[in-house]
């Protein structure tokens, strides 16, 4: 049984927050909240949100700046943008940045929930984070950026490391190049970008998680077409409450 979507709405507007998540919770969603620009993403984090409706005038921190982190560390989790700015540059920017839709206050709770609706839909296989990836005796937990050997040993991961693991989980069963690793997890535009800082991470990744025989590696490469995570893993999506 598929679980019921959660919805994390990040909105200083205590009126405005609460409007938002009794239109979600009435149209049958789970909802998270947070007024905080300044725990954005450690809410996204805690939370496991199935989509964020991300304001953009936060106090301390604008929603693009939040957008990025989001982008650097959960490249798939699907974001709509809330703001009473209108202008064509900040909806421009909103989406160039990586924002999956682009919602004008004010607007009507019917518009939200079809545009939440559109963009759960166009981005199923985004469902969900991922929490925790495991292949043979070897556990990685991305919420707390550890690994835990099969020797009992725990190693740290950087954010860096746990978000390439976390992009080629959600995108398990291809190969995913060189240039989409450094547009989605490093958030940067590839075009005429000479670097070997992907090979680097993923070599430092693999010392890391004990990767040494080379058919059970976690990150397998993929000769002229990238990297993949192995078909050997198992991946986990974070526990979801059933309650509101």
């Amino acid at each position: 049984m598929t679980a019921t979507p959660l919805i994390l709405v990040i909105e200083d507007d205590s009126a405005i927050r609460r409007g938002l998540v009794d239109a979600l919770r009435f149209a049958g969603y789970r909802t998270a909240e947070c007024g905080d620009g300044g725990r954005a993403v450690d809410c996204a984090s805690e939370t496991a949100p199935n989509l964020i409706l991300l304001d953009v005038l936060l106090p301390g921190r604008s929603g693009f700046d939040i957008l990025a982190d989001l982008r650097r560390l959960q490249p798939t989790l699907p974001v709509i943008m809330v703001t009473a700015k209108g202008a064509e540059q900040d909806r421009v920017r909103g989406l160039s940045d990586g924002a999956d839709d682009y919602i004008v206050k004010p607007f009507s709770p019917r518009e939200l929930l079809a545009r939440v609706e559109a963009v759960l839909r166009r981005s199923p296989e985004r469902g969900g984070d991922v929490a925790e990836v495991a292949i043979d005796e070897r556990r990685i937990d991305l919420r707390r950026r550890e690994i835990l050997l099969a020797s009992g040993e725990r190693r740290s991961l950087s954010d860096r490391e746990a978000a390439i693991i976390r992009y080629l989980a959600a995108n398990r069963g291809r190969a995913v190049d060189r240039q989409e690793l450094l547009h989605r997890v490093w958030g940067l535009n590839p075009k005429g970008i000479t670097t070997r800082t992907v090979d680097m991470h993923i070599a430092r990744l693999r010392e890391k998680v004990g990767d040494v025989e080379p058919d059970r590696q976690l990150v397998q490469t993929v000769r002229s077409k990238g990297y993949m995570l192995s078909n050997l893993a198992r991946v986990l999506e974070p526990a979801r409450s059933a309650t509101p």
